[in-house]
């Protein structure tokens, strides 16, 4: 059985739309992950520990049959391969890639909880989200996605439409 599941994916270090462009192919290229829709990127400024570069963000639909446990373990490894170390929380990295949502799934476990438990507070999450949600409905939350983004401060809104990576999807053509 198939479920769509919701990916963030940002980077703020070295080729910043490269690293967005691998991570989506490397994801599309593992057993039973099937990328099927891509956000615009967009930039936007660090949370957290803000000393450092600007971030490119985007979110990516997925087709699979693993569980989330295993879409995670994917994520992980993609980011291992394109170089991801983990030394501040919230710092530079070369890419990061989040599990937001997996169909109607509700899950809280130590290391995966589901739906993403800050991705509501997020505009950076939010309105790439939003590109690439069908029907505009948070699944678990029953509520449209714009109405977490009305809730967010203005000030919390500074994501700014970078423009598009174009991706091989291995069958020979493009998607972006």
């Amino acid at each position: 059985m198939t479920v769509r599941a919701y990916l963030a994916l940002g980077s703020n270090m070295g080729d910043r739309a490269d690293n967005l462009r691998q991570a989506v192919e490397k994801l599309h290229g593992r057993e039973g992950i099937s990328v099927v829709r891509i956000s615009p990127v967009y930039e936007t400024a660090p949370v957290g520990f803000v000393d450092q570069e600007a971030f490119l963000n985007m979110a990516v639909a997925v087709e699979t049959d693993l569980t989330p446990e295993k879409l995670l373990e994917s994520a992980l490894a993609v980011e291992q391969e394109l170089g991801r170390v983990r030394t501040i929380r919230w710092g530079p990295r070369t890419i990061d890639i989040d599990v937001l949502l997996y169909g109607d799934t509700a899950l809280d476990q130590e290391h995966l909880t589901i739906p993403h438990p800050a991705m509501t507070e997020r505009a950076f999450v939010l309105v790439p989200l939003r590109d690439v949600l069908e029907g505009g409905l948070l699944p678990v939350f029953n509520r449209p996605l714009d109405d977490f983004l009305r809730l967010l401060p203005q000030d919390d809104k500074g994501v700014q439409k970078w423009g598009t990576i174009v991706w091989e999807t291995g069958s020979g053509h493009s998607a972006n």
